[in-house]
C-alpha cells in the first residue's frame, strides 16, 4: 500500500500543469466570449463614387522632398485635443 501512495503525486504534476495551461489559455484568449466579426456583422457595400483628376506630375528623381511637407514642423502637425 505504501508504494501506491506516491503515485498520485507523480500524476499530479502533469495534471496540474495541464489544468493551469488550460485555465490561462481560456482566461487570456476568451474564445467563447469574443466577437466573430466575419459571421456576426453585416456590411452593405455601395458603389464607389468620385472622380480622378491629375494634380501634378513629377518625373525622375531630382526632388528629394515632397513640396509642402510638414515633417520638421511637428507642432503644426500634432492636433491638440480642445476638450
Amino acid at each position: 500500500m505504501s508504494d501506491d501512495s506516491g503515485l498520485w503525486l507523480l500524476a499530479a504534476g502533469p495534471a496540474g500543469a495541464t489544468a493551469l495551461y488550460w485555465a490561462l489559455y481560456r482566461y487570456y484568449r476568451n474564445t467563447d466570449k469574443s466577437h466573430a466579426f466575419e459571421r456576426e456583422t453585416e456590411v452593405a457595400a455601395k458603389p464607389v463614387t468620385g472622380s480622378d483628376r491629375l494634380v501634378d506630375t513629377v518625373t525622375g528623381t531630382q526632388e528629394t522632398r515632397i513640396r509642402g511637407d510638414n515633417v520638421r514642423a511637428y507642432r503644426n502637425r500634432v492636433m491638440r485635443d480642445s476638450s
